[in-house]
């Protein structure tokens, strides 16, 4: 039994330290605290505890120690840019490098004034350390690149700051006729993870759709002005989008060893 608790131990902090980052130290900080006053609470109340001392933690003390690697943790409630939900806030994955923060803050305020509608952040990064991995990502490793999500629409064409994804990712905008389809080309060539995300993604409204006009408007001014080196979106979009061809060098496909990118944009400095 002793061994048990101390696999569990183990295995529950690698997955906090996976997901969250920060979250695997606060939890031997904890434990170790009650281990050491040989404390009687029962396990439901060391789990508050937790609970408690990780929220405060994430909200007071990881934004003040975050800018020492050049990190930021983006804004949660304001008008033109928020996320898609608190999960993104509470598992720390909103933090991003200072030049990325000043310039996405910028570009956002700019496109809601313009167009009325905010942006939308999912994945960006954790707080610290260059190279430590933002699990599925592949490159979401040194606070340069995020996952934004599309403008979308609804059945009567107006445009909402809605998604469709409960979580952001796994519903997919598939390729129409006459458009390439990368993502059968890549199941073809058997990269079985290439779509993934579709077991993950809940579709809580199956009315919206991309709008193409003012999601092609959002990439167009990121590009501006975040001066991005990388835009990735699935080839039909980028297709059907058709942005300005000064953009054209920027948008890029990410290749059959990644995931499908006809769910998020993904932009990168």
């Amino acid at each position: 039994m002793k061994y048990f608790k101390i696999f569990t131990h183990i295995l529950i902090v690698i997955l906090l330290t996976l997901t969250t980052q920060v979250g695997g130290l606060i939890w031997v900080v904890v434990f170790s605290f009650f281990k050491c006053r040989k404390s009687a609470w029962n396990k439901r109340k060391r789990l508050l505890s937790f609970s408690i001392v990780y929220i405060l933690c994430i909200t007071f003390i990881v934004p003040i120690l975050a800018p020492l690697n050049h990190r930021k943790a983006l804004p949660v409630f304001e008008d033109y840019i928020q996320p898609h939900n608190l999960g993104y806030v509470l598992l720390c994955r909103n933090y991003v490098h200072d030049n990325l923060y000043y310039n996405l803050l910028d570009a956002a305020q700019v496109f809601e004034t313009n167009y009325n509608i905010p942006v939308t952040y999912l994945d960006a990064g954790f707080p610290f350390i260059d190279g430590f991995p933002l699990l599925p990502h592949l490159s979401h490793n040194d606070g340069r690149k995020i996952d934004l999500a599309f403008i979308y629409q609804d059945a009567s064409g107006k445009t909402t700051s809605e998604n469709p994804s409960l979580l952001g990712y796994g519903v997919y905008e598939v390729p129409k006729n006459g458009e390439v389809n990368q993502p059968q080309k890549c199941k073809d060539a058997d990269y079985w993870q290439y779509d993934y995300a579709k077991h993950l993604g809940v579709n809580t409204d199956k009315s919206l759709e991309i709008n193409p006009d003012h999601t092609r408007h959002l990439i167009e001014h990121l590009i501006l002005k975040t001066q991005a080196s990388k835009v990735f979106i699935e080839p039909h979009l980028a297709q059907r989008i058709k942005v300005k061809s000064d953009y054209n060098n920027k948008i890029r496909y990410h290749g059959c060893h990644a995931v499908r990118h006809d769910d998020h944009i993904h932009l990168q400095i």
